[in-house]
């Protein structure tokens, strides 16, 4: 089966879906994104226009990703390790590998290695006392 690279807004809506379907069954990610995410339908609408305004150059996407990740690791005891990080990007990639292939498909793996990498450190310095 060929598969076509992520091109466009319902592409982005498909693969961000598709991953978040995976993340709330997972027995180490799901329960943090259960107990933070309320309303499931807006979360996947907002990170679906993030990572649109991400792959594609727009600039729709209005909010503070490092926030609310720092707000979540606080809320679990500082319990978000790089294991966490490690799962998320590794679900992303099967995702995607799933789904899609081509040159957005590769940038969306670079990014979030990138994404990830950069949240971890960035919540690891907000744990240390001013």
């Amino acid at each position: 089966m060929t598969k076509n690279d992520i091109t466009t807004r319902e592409d982005v809506h498909l693969l961000v879906s598709s991953f978040y379907d995976k993340v709330r069954q997972d027995d180490v990610l799901g329960p943090f994104f259960n107990k933070v995410i309320t309303d499931w339908d807006a979360h996947i609408e907002k990170l679906t226009t993030f990572w649109e305004s991400s792959l594609f150059l727009k600039t729709k996407y209005l909010g503070n990703p490092l926030e609310v990740h720092v707000k979540v690791d606080q809320e679990n005891n500082h319990g978000v390790t790089n294991e966490h990080f490690g799962l998320w990007l590794n679900l992303w990639f099967q995702t995607i590998n799933e789904l899609f292939e081509g040159d957005y498909a590769e940038n969306a793996k670079r990014r979030a290695r990138k994404m990830g990498t950069f949240l971890y450190m960035e919540i690891f310095k907000a744990r240390q006392p001013k």
